[in-house]
């Protein structure tokens, strides 16, 4: 029997598929992040970009002996909005490198790729502090900038790195530069809900008498009637959006989920407490997906209380799901 040649999209590629990385925690409460995509294109020594929504099986932390803590993982919410806001600034991005290279395209790098910070902790920390698996040290992993010009009239120009949640203009990072944030640009760039929708005609009102203005609600009245206090009711409930947005009668600024006034944080995807009867030390955590890779690994109220002389050594095993994209089952942030 002849074998039957595979397609290409059908192959998958061999790829690592468990990491492990050693968690050094020196206090009560730390926080670390990582990145999925600089992660698999080191232990495979192949080129991944971090625009990439990926796949996670689950997560297993191994705690010392006699710890107790509890610990976190987040993530980019998993949302239109940080979608949206995702692929606008990455057009624009886009758009900017594409015009700066009319004339140079030559000179294009090779590994230009749209890279993130999760918020104002990732980017205070820098790529530099990022998770890598035991026994690797990094490649270039730089952050993508928006190189924006000066309002006041000369050729000055300012370059912000990027983050995802939070608010713009966090601080200086680990790299000097100040960041914005995608979801509150997206959110400044669009428009609000009106305040009043729909916006009534106060003649809705006069359907009774000899002269009624809403004639055609009085066709239908037989004396004592309801659709007066029906309208009524219609006329001032459930007029305005069941989410707060800017200049709604409270909000003066933009509510956007995960931006810098409505839950302004990552997503908490799971849970889990290490205890004195958690069985060999091991804890589990559920899998799902990850915008952009970019996990948040945070262990709370450890006991006994490290420090920088006496850490906690954790270990931790992130398990990914074999796939069609370049071995992984993942998707194009643009197909989120």
């Amino acid at each position: 029997m002849a074998r039957r040649k595979s397609t290409r999209g059908s192959k998958i590629q061999p790829s690592v598929l468990t990491m492990s990385f050693a968690v050094n925690v020196i206090d009560v409460n730390t926080e670390s992040t990582i990145d999925l995509s600089q992660i698999a294109s080191l232990v495979n020594r192949r080129f991944y970009r971090q625009g990439i929504n990926w796949a996670v099986a689950g997560f297993k932390m191994i705690s010392p002996a006699g710890t107790t803590a509890e610990l976190t993982i987040g993530k980019l919410p998993n949302t239109w909005i940080m979608s949206n806001s995702w692929e606008k600034s990455f057009r624009a991005w886009s758009k900017m490198n594409r015009e700066a290279l009319q004339e140079a395209e030559s000179i294009r790098p090779k590994f230009l790729d749209f890279k993130i910070y999760a918020d104002d902790v990732h980017h205070a920390a820098g790529y530099g502090a990022n998770l890598l698996p035991v026994g690797f040290v990094p490649g270039q992993w730089v952050s993508s900038k928006f190189v924006i010009p000066k309002t006041n009239g000369t050729d000055d120009t300012i370059s912000h790195e990027i983050i995802a949640t939070g608010a713009n203009y966090p601080g200086t990072g680990a790299s000097g530069l100040n960041a914005v944030s995608l979801i509150e640009g997206y959110a400044a760039s669009r428009a609000l809900p009106d305040i009043l929708d729909p916006n009534m005609p106060d003649d809705v009102l006069l359907a009774n008498g000899s002269t009624p203005q809403n004639y055609l609600g009085a066709l239908f009245n037989e004396g004592t009637d309801q659709t007066a206090d029906v309208i009524e009711d219609m006329r001032f409930d459930n007029k305005i959006a069941p989410y707060p947005f800017e200049n709604d009668g409270t909000n003066l600024d933009t509510m956007y989920p995960n931006g810098a006034n409505q839950g302004p944080a990552l997503e908490i995807h799971d849970i889990e407490y290490v205890t004195s009867t958690t069985i060999g030390g091991t804890t589990r955590l559920k899998g799902g997906n990850f915008p952009c890779g970019l996990v948040r690994l945070q262990t709370f109220n450890v006991t006994p209380a490290p420090s920088p002389e006496n850490p906690a050594y954790f270990l931790l095993q992130v398990d990914l799901i074999p796939g069609n994209h370049r071995g992984y089952l993942c998707e194009p942030m643009t197909e989120m």
